[in-house]
């Protein structure tokens, strides 16, 4: 059985990042979920700058009517979390390069 990676394992630099970020936006709450993000997937788009990832399973249509979004403020690019009842179901990522690179080695 396939063992998805942890985000803080797999690219910690990020996930330290994004859990400052939300952190300095009083989204305590969230900012406590980073260590515990599974990379499940990732966007399949084939936009270069899209470093999309899920970490729960990516639903079929919609996440429904308990779906909100909350933009994280980065120095570079753009972080977008999808939440469903306030836990993070996917993480876009938009304009992080290296990022995306990273994502491609750990999940082709």
């Amino acid at each position: 059985m396939f063992a998805y990676p942890q985000l803080a394992d797999a690219i910690p630099e990020f996930a330290q990042e994004l859990e400052e970020l939300l952190a300095a936006q009083g989204e305590l709450a969230l900012a406590a979920q980073i260590h515990e993000l599974k990379i499940m997937s990732h966007c399949r788009c084939g936009d270069d700058f899209c470093a999309t990832f899920y970490t729960q399973p990516k639903p079929t249509g919609s996440y429904g009517p308990h779906h909100s979004n909350i933009e994280v403020r980065p120095k570079q690019g753009m972080i977008i979390l999808d939440l469903v009842d306030g836990n993070i179901m996917c993480v876009e990522v938009l304009f992080r390069y290296e990022i995306s690179e990273k994502l491609h080695a750990i999940l082709p």
